[in-house]
């Protein structure tokens, strides 16, 4: 068998340990370890405002910002909503009250790296193919090889053409496999509805500076009518001056007889 043209279609793995996948028909002698990398975290906050339209049950129409109706449907008992520090559930809400609801969003990208190796003596191996192992407990395992298969001999990375029977033998499979972690929270304030003022008080709204009202012109009040000095009435007043006169008319007429 020529080794050394069998050795030109494999890829040496870099420094680090070499790739082995296996195939195991059993997995009990595998030591497995997993290891996650995180990378930069990337955060996205939106924010939603609206108006409550009506509230039915567990479910709510609220007015958006951009005048559209939206729906939610059997809302959670446990969904709160904080209203001038108070927690309120659906059945809480009232119609006219303001809420804004803020989503941030956490997108974590990740590396799971997981190891497995394992170790045993060389019972068989049928290169490139498969190999068989005598385990630490004695019994025999089947793997199979896949291709750009390498074997740890003696501090030494070795192909599956340079392994023999009887070799102790150390294989390790690395797999990297890229993952998103998403993370989402949801907080929901509200601004109670404003109060109407009873239907019987106006409403004064005050523009510009305050300035006084002018109390309005007294009216004239109309002189009294004279009245006689003795109260009694005119016409026997007049009577009695014509007596009078004609007391002194006849008082001249007596005095020029005499």
């Amino acid at each position: 068998m020529n080794i050394a043209g069998r050795k030109c279609g494999w890829s040496v793995v870099a420094t680090t340990m070499a790739c082995l996948a296996l195939t195991l028909s059993l997995s009990a002698q595998v030591e497995t370890q997993t290891r996650t990398a995180t990378g930069k975290a990337n955060v996205v906050t939106k924010v939603e405002r609206g108006e409550v339209v009506t509230v039915s049950g567990n479910d709510l129409v609220v007015k958006m910002a951009d005048g559209t109706l939206r729906n939610f449907e059997n809302v959670p008992a446990s969904a709160k909503v904080t209203v001038d520090g108070k927690q309120l559930g659906v059945r809480d809400l009232k119609p006219g009250m303001k809420l804004q609801r803020t989503i941030t969003t956490t997108t974590t990208p990740m590396t799971i790296t997981t190891v497995e190796t394992v170790k045993g003596k060389v019972w068989a191996i049928t290169p490139p193919l498969s190999i068989i192992l005598t385990l630490e407990d004695g019994k025999n395992q089947q793997f199979k090889i896949p291709e750009d298969q390498k074997f740890e001999v003696d501090g030494q990375m070795v192909d599956a053409f340079a392994i023999r029977k009887g070799m102790n033998i150390t294989a390790t499979k690395i797999t990297e496999q890229p993952a998103v972690e998403v993370t989402q929270s949801k907080t929901v304030t509200g601004q109670a509805a404003p109060t109407p003022p009873p239907a019987d008080v106006p409403i004064l709204v005050a523009e510009g500076s305050e300035e006084a009202v002018p109390a309005p012109a007294a009216e004239p009040t109309p002189a009294p009518a004279p009245e006689a000095a003795s109260g009694l009435p005119t016409w026997l007043i007049w009577v009695v001056v014509l007596l009078v006169l004609a007391v002194i008319v006849w008082w001249f007429m007596n005095r020029k007889k005499s």
